[in-house]
């Protein structure tokens, strides 16, 4: 059964009054079920989500794209130019939860990715289940292969329920991009970096039915070894881009790049390192035609939903930013093999039969350097030292050493049963965590947990989105959001995402279907939550009950 979170630990009736009234920040009513469709069901709902892709890069290749990518959406299709996250901490997982629930973390329950479990210190990995393994492969402590933390259902969730014929594939280079979008009903397939298979885990099935079998016997991972990725375009054409070998980038900014190139056969190193180029994306279409067959998707009177997350621009952008020719030329090849796919549709299901809807999970910072060239205050965060600084500020004030345990998601989380041992008051123990987080050089806003809990900020900068971040059982006890062009560093990547500025909210919502969704661009703003109810509504089946966008308006020219 899915559990409904509680968003706080109220133990008063003024306390159950504030979060009321914060709750009304967040959705004005819940989504009503919808009227039956005016046109029927599509026969394949193929949602799919391009990882990392800011709605900046759609739009800044416009002239370059070929005649029926991402085209189709933008000359022939419906695109929403202002679409946008509305939560605080716009990373992989909470995207992906997000995306077919209709509903924000504080809802959902995906923080982050990962986060810290308050009584034990240890990581939890947001589709973690020590339970379950991948099927024909090793599974490592912290490897996602159930949706066991996923608190909301999805549309595929709802379409099963209203009809068990109905099928829900979900395929992605990453677990966490297949196992949230594919709910609680339907089944996750991921592409393995150690054996360049494509998985599901005991969670779904025992064993892999005969199709995936097939596929992963090809071992079509092999068939790049010792192939360049080489620019689509000439040299000129990138000239809006950065240059490849800025001396910030990391290992590998350059064009052609070879895969495999160190290694003398294919192996782990190999395989892993075919997701920061667009060949991981070309296996997951093909992949994803394997399950259309395999399946029969769209293929009868019962509607199936097909979600397919593209993982590869987010390692390209990580490694060399949105603003690299490498990642210019990754939305190139991206959109090539979308044509390609979308071609193949048309043959397999009927041009008129299927409807896609196109999404990111987040979009990109620039990188700092790139920032600072363009006269923006920018720079990078040191987490350790920053938590460091806060346990010597708090250790003055209250005579306690570490009070403040880790960074934890977007959150920095205090140690309860040192605070309780001694005597002190949490309220004021976070205030002053927060004072001393607020010095921090990068970071812009900062809300206690009495703060969260109680709406006493409405209004204030950021705290609807912060609040929208914030699940009370999962989270710390002072959510932060950084400045605009500033980052915390916790890995090697030259840049990241995760804030509450434009550059990482605005994405991109593009669909085709015009007996569905019209055609033609909509200014007006609209966000990812949005897209779920849509969806019910042209499956003609109820949202999921945790939802809390609206359906997408339609254009007729």
């Amino acid at each position: 059964m899915i559990s409904t979170p509680n968003l706080v630990f109220a133990t008063t009736l003024g306390r159950r009054a504030a979060l009321a009234c914060a709750a009304c920040l967040l959705v004005a009513c819940a989504a009503p079920t919808p009227p039956a469709p005016a046109v029927p069901p599509p026969r394949l709902v193929v949602f799919i989500a391009i990882d990392g892709l800011p709605q900046r890069q759609v739009t800044a290749y416009r002239d370059q794209l070929a005649p029926d990518g991402f085209a189709r959406f933008l000359e022939r299709g419906s695109w929403f130019s202002d679409a946008h996250y509305g939560h605080g901490f716009t990373v992989t997982a909470a995207g992906h939860a997000t995306m077919l629930t209709g509903a924000y973390p504080h809802r959902t329950g995906i923080i982050g990715n990962d986060w810290r479990v308050r009584e034990t210190g240890e990581l939890m990995y947001c589709t973690g289940d020590a339970r379950h393994q991948y099927i024909g492969n090793p599974t490592k402590q912290l490897d996602g292969t159930s949706p066991a933390n996923l608190k909301a259902e999805t549309v595929g969730d709802m379409l099963r329920r209203a009809d068990p014929r109905a099928k829900v594939i979900a395929i992605s280079g990453k677990d966490r991009g297949a196992i949230l979008p594919a709910g609680q009903r339907g089944t996750a397939y991921m592409y393995m970096g150690q054996s360049g298979q494509f998985a599901s885990s005991t969670f779904y099935m025992p064993a892999h039915p005969a199709w995936v079998d097939a596929f992963n016997a090809e071992k079509r991972a092999d068939r790049y070894f010792k192939k360049a990725w080489t620019p689509l375009l000439p040299d000129a054409a990138y000239a809006r881009s950065l240059p490849d070998g800025q001396p910030w980038y990391a290992k590998g900014g350059q064009l052609p790049a070879v895969m495999g190139e160190a290694q003398d056969k294919p192996d782990g190193a190999y395989y892993a390192g075919l997701l920061r180029s667009p060949f991981v994306d070309a296996m997951s279409l093909e992949f994803a035609r394997a399950a259309i067959a395999g399946e029969g998707l769209g293929q009868d009177d019962v509607p199936d939903i097909l979600s397919i997350s593209l993982s590869g621009h987010d390692y390209v952008n990580h490694a060399f930013s949105a603003e690299s020719r490498l990642s210019h030329d990754h939305m190139l090849q991206l959109d090539r093999l979308l044509e390609a796919f979308f071609k193949d549709l048309d043959a397999r299901v009927g041009r008129d039969r299927y409807v896609v809807v196109l999404t990111a999970d987040h979009g990109f910072m620039p990188a700092p350097e790139y920032s600072k060239s363009q006269g923006h205050a920018s720079g990078r965060m040191s987490g350790s030292q920053a938590l460091a600084r806060i346990n010597t500020g708090l250790e003055q004030r209250f005579g306690a050493p570490k009070l403040a345990q880790f960074f934890s998601a977007s959150a920095l989380m205090l140690d309860r049963q040192l605070i309780a041992s001694r005597g002190l008051d949490p309220a004021a123990v976070q205030e002053e965590a927060r004072r001393l987080l607020l010095q921090e050089e990068g970071v812009e806003v900062a809300y206690t947990r009495v703060e969260l809990e109680g709406g006493q900020r409405a209004g204030a900068p950021h705290f609807v989105a912060m609040l929208r971040a914030w699940y009370s059982e999962r989270s710390g006890d002072v959510q932060y959001a950084l400045k605009p062009y500033w980052m915390m560093t916790s890995s090697s990547a030259v840049t990241t995402h995760g804030s509450v500025h434009g550059y990482d909210t605005h994405v991109p919502i593009l669909v085709w279907g015009p007996a569905w969704a019209g055609a033609g661009e909509v200014r007006q703003r609209v966000e990812v939550v949005d897209i779920a109810p849509t969806l019910a509504r042209w499956l003609g089946v109820p949202p999921p009950p945790l939802a809390e966008g609206k359906a997408l308006p339609v254009v007729r020219r």
